[in-house]
């Protein structure tokens, strides 16, 4: 792991630490994670019954670590899990909490059997919510990017991040014409990503924020185990090995990118 420690400030812009994974030791993983050089996490949500514990989480942290940002969503995997009246529900609950961004949305048109149109009715439901809130979105977006971006030029929201992106550079273009950062996190450490170590080559660097995804989509150091956020530095000593830069900068310029974005610290 690249060791950085208070030399630099990271913001991990996609981090399930809310999730039970972390039961047993999220405050250990919490503390090692600002060791790290991590200011800020953002959690964003899967299904409405987790936004009680996500808002405690994040609202009881201390003071030790990196802060908890909340967002809140219905993420299109789980389907099964969403009722109607959880629009309703999340449109009371941002207008009454107002956390960080709307997510995790989006499409997902890899897993089988998942009801596209109705992936689609609650996507573009959320997009409205986070239109009228002037909130930022946390894009979940497999095998869909082009549907994705053409109901965003219909329902234009105030940007985002299109997390765990591995679209084409003609597509990141799109995306950041539309005001979204792309985010990259564990993939990136394996060599065999070659085509997403070629995209974050290429993409002009104030596009580009960083993410883990813990628990999930470790890093190549800890192939098989549970990903955690305190991994985030080994994303961008990747980040740093394939455009060929200095960590330091670039660990300067994408928490830039995250906190303009998120529009934190506004």
């Amino acid at each position: 792991m690249l060791m950085l420690g208070d030399r630099v400030e990271l913001i991990d812009t996609h981090c399930h630490l809310d999730v039970a994974d972390f039961a047993h030791d999220r405050e250990a993983v919490r503390w090692r994670s600002g060791v790290a050089g991590l200011v800020g996490i953002v959690i964003p949500a899967i299904h409405a019954a987790g936004w009680a514990d996500l808002l405690a989480l994040c609202a009881d942290s201390s003071a030790d670590g990196p802060v908890l940002y909340p967002a809140l969503g219905l993420h299109p995997v789980y389907l099964d899990q969403h009722a109607d009246q959880d629009l309703a529900a999340l449109e009371r609950t941002v207008a009454d909490q107002r956390p960080l961004a709307i997510g995790e949305i989006g499409l997902d048109f890899f897993v089988r059997d998942l009801d596209r149109t109705r992936q689609q009715r609650l996507f573009e439901s959320q997009l409205t919510i986070a239109r009228d809130a002037r909130l930022p979105v946390l894009l979940h977006v497999r095998k869909a990017h082009d549907e994705v971006l053409a109901i965003l030029r219909r329902i234009r929201v105030c940007g985002g991040i299109a997390h765990a992106f591995n679209g084409s550079l003609q597509q990141a273009r799109q995306y950041q014409d539309l005001g979204f950062k792309l985010g990259f996190g564990g993939m990136l450490t394996f060599e065999r990503s070659a085509k997403l170590r070629r995209l974050a080559a290429a993409l002009p660097l104030e596009s580009i924020v960083l993410e883990t995804d813990a628990p999930d989509m470790t890093v190549a150091a800890h192939r098989g185990e549970r990903n955690s956020p305190e991994y985030l530095p080994d994303v961008l000593a990747a980040l740093a090995q394939v455009r060929e830069s200095n960590p330091f900068d670039l660990a300067a310029q994408t928490t830039t990118n995250a906190r303009e974005v998120l529009e934190l610290g506004k």
